[in-house]
């Protein structure tokens, strides 16, 4: 890895950018004391929410009252009308 000084960093950059943008990263050094590392930039990719295409999900009409009865039951007991 290229260690290169503030000043010749500053006088170079152009140059030394382009070699980043290949996968070449360097280091900036002061008085020859390493201060920052300069590597390239990776897009994150994005994160799906789930496993299944939008075509592989179906979704029941009767989805916001699935299993009422039961739930009702559970909460109230017997017969829940």
């Amino acid at each position: 890895m290229v260690q290169v000084n503030i000043h010749e960093a500053k006088t170079r950059l152009s140059a030394l950018v382009e070699g980043v943008v290949r996968g070449e990263s360097f280091v900036i050094a002061k008085a020859g004391k390493p201060m920052a590392m300069v590597i390239p930039y990776e897009i994150p990719q994005k994160r799906r929410g789930g496993f299944m295409s939008a075509d592989e999900l179906k979704i029941p009409d009767d989805f916001d009252t699935m299993f009422q009865k039961e739930i009702e039951e559970m909460f109230y007991g017997g017969d829940a009308e």
